[in-house]
């Protein structure tokens, strides 16, 4: 269960970093505007917000990877932890998303399912 925990983690680091790259990199192209559902217009109103909150996707994605590459060199309590950290609070800001905004519960599973996934997998994996 460890290994499918950490493999699930890694999964969400790099939705999380394909997240970044549509909205701090790409947020007017046609593929982010289609993604999030935005006219241009819209998308030019929030760039700022959306690159800065691209960035936080970004850290959070390196944050768990950090976590898995250290818990597979053996770092396994440092490892998991930053696992832990990272994951979870992509789990908790899908849950944010999904409350404040029940129109986008698609957005809030994409985002949140495979990291949930990976925190119940390592905590089993860890607790057997």
């Amino acid at each position: 269960m460890i290994i499918i925990g950490l493999t699930l983690a890694a999964l969400a680091s790099l939705v999380h970093v394909y997240i970044f790259f549509l909205e701090s990199i790409a947020w007017t192209s046609p593929r982010a505007l289609a993604t999030f559902g935005q006219t241009r217009e819209e998308a030019e109103a929030q760039k700022t917000l959306a690159f800065n909150q691209g960035f936080y996707n970004l850290f959070l994605a390196v944050l768990t990877t950090i976590g898995v590459v250290l818990f597979a060199v053996g770092h396994a309590v440092i490892g998991a932890t930053l696992v832990f950290a990272g994951t979870g609070s992509m789990l908790a800001a899908s849950l944010v998303l999904l409350i404040s905004s029940p129109d986008k519960t698609a957005a809030a599973l994409k985002q949140g399912v495979v990291p949930a996934l990976a925190v119940i997998a390592l905590s089993v994996g860890l607790s057997l």
